[in-house]
C-alpha cells in the first residue's frame, strides 16, 4: 500500500510495515463439555464408592495384606511363571513344528492348537484334574508289553502341576500362533543370506529370524502373561488356594464377600500395571532400529511436558527453559 507522498517522480516508492498476523487457537467447545461431563460423573462415582456404607474399606485393607492372601498371591505369581514358561517353550515348538515341511510334523502342530484353541481353558483344567480317574496309574515300560515302574497319578501330577499343565499347554497353542506370526514377518532374503554363509536352518532360526522377529512377538506376548495372571484366578474351581481363592474364603468365612473381592483386584492391578511397565521397556528395547523415533517413557513426557509450559509462560513460577 503506498501513501501520496510516495509518488514523487524518481523515488522509489515505500511500503508500510504489514500487521503483525494474530493467530487464534481453534475453539473446541465440544470438548470442554465432554470433559465437565466425565469430571462430573468420575466425582460422582469416586463419591458414591466412598461413602457407600457397605463396600467398608476399613475392611479392605485388613483383607488387602492378611497373610491367607499375600501367601495366594505368591502362589499366583508362581503359577503364572510357570505356565508362562510351559507355554512359550511349547509355543516355539509348536510354531517351528508347523512351519517345517515335514507334513507330520506340520499335521500333529495343527491338531494341538486346534484342539487347544477350540476348548475352554477351564475344561482342561477339570481334564486334568479328574485325569486320575481315566488313567489311574503311569508307568514306563515296553509299548504294548510289560510296565517296568509305574506310579499313581495323583501323586505324580500335584494339584499345583495340575494347574501348570491345564494353563501352561493350553497357552502354548496361543503362543504357537504368535510365534508363527512373528517368524513369516520377517523378510525371506534374510533365512536365504544366512544359508548362503554357510548357516544351518536351526543357527538361522536362533541367531536371524528370531531375534527379528521379537519385534513383533513381544507386544502379544506381552498381553498373554498379562491375561495368564488373571487366567489363574480359574484354578480355583477345582480348589487350589490362589489368590482368588483366598478372597473367597475370607469372603464366605466373614460375610464381607464385596470387600474381599476389591481387595484381591487391588492385588491384581498392582501387578497388571508393574507387568505393562516392562512390557513397555521390552517393547522398546527391540523397537530399536526400526522406528525413527523410540516412544518416549513417561519420565520424559513428563520433562517434556515441563519444557511446553515453561516456554509459553517464561515469566511464570515455572521458570526459564530445562
Amino acid at each position: 500500500m503506498t501513501t501520496p507522498q510516495d509518488t514523487t517522480p524518481g523515488v522509489p516508492p515505500t511500503r508500510e510495515r504489514p500487521e503483525d498476523i494474530r493467530a487464534v487457537p481453534v475453539r473446541h467447545p465440544g470438548r470442554w463439555v465432554a470433559i465437565a461431563c466425565i469430571a462430573v460423573l468420575a466425582a460422582m462415582f469416586l463419591h458414591a464408592m466412598i461413602t457407600n456404607p457397605v463396600l467398608h474399606w476399613d475392611v479392605v485393607g485388613q483383607v488387602f495384606t492378611y497373610p491367607t492372601v499375600i501367601q495366594g498371591m505368591e502362589k499366583t505369581l508362581l503359577l503364572t511363571l510357570c505356565a508362562m514358561v510351559l507355554g512359550i517353550v511349547g509355543g516355539i515348538l509348536l510354531a517351528v513344528m508347523r512351519l517345517s515341511r515335514n507334513p507330520v510334523l506340520s499335521g500333529v502342530s495343527w491338531l494341538y492348537i486346534w484342539v487347544f484353541r477350540g476348548t475352554p481353558v477351564l475344561v482342561q483344567l477339570f481334564f486334568w484334574n479328574f485325569m486320575g480317574a481315566i488313567f489311574p496309574r503311569i508307568g514306563l515300560g515296553i509299548p504294548f508289553g510289560p510296565t517296568w515302574v509305574s506310579w499313581d497319578y495323583n501323586s505324580l501330577v500335584p494339584l499345583f502341576m495340575v494347574c501348570v499343565l491345564g494353563l501352561g499347554l493350553n497357552e502354548a497353542a496361543y503362543f504357537a500362533e504368535i510365534v508363527r506370526a512373528g517368524i513369516l514377518s520377517v523378510d525371506e532374503g534374510q533365512a536365504e543370506a544366512a544359508a548362503s554363509l554357510g548357516l544351518t536352518h536351526a543357527q538361522t532360526l536362533r541367531r536371524i529370524v528370531l531375534p527379528q522377529a521379537m519385534r513383533v512377538i513381544i507386544p502379544p506376548a506381552g498381553n498373554e502373561t498379562i491375561s495368564m495372571l488373571k487366567t489363574t484366578s480359574l484354578v480355583s474351581a477345582i480348589a487350589f488356594e490362589e489368590l482368588t481363592r483366598a478372597g473367597q474364603d475370607i469372603g464366605a468365612r466373614t460375610l464381607y464377600i464385596i470387600p474381599s473381592l476389591i481387595a484381591v483386584s487391588f492385588w491384581y492391578l498392582l501387578f497388571t500395571s508393574v507387568l505393562s511397565i516392562g512390557q513397555f521397556y521390552i517393547e522398546r528395547h527391540y523397537g530399536r532400529g526400526t522406528n525413527r523415533a523410540l516412544p518416549s517413557t513417561p519420565w520424559q513426557k513428563v520433562k517434556a511436558n515441563v519444557l511446553t509450559l515453561s516456554l509459553r509462560n517464561p515469566g511464570g513460577t515455572t521458570g526459564g527453559t530445562l
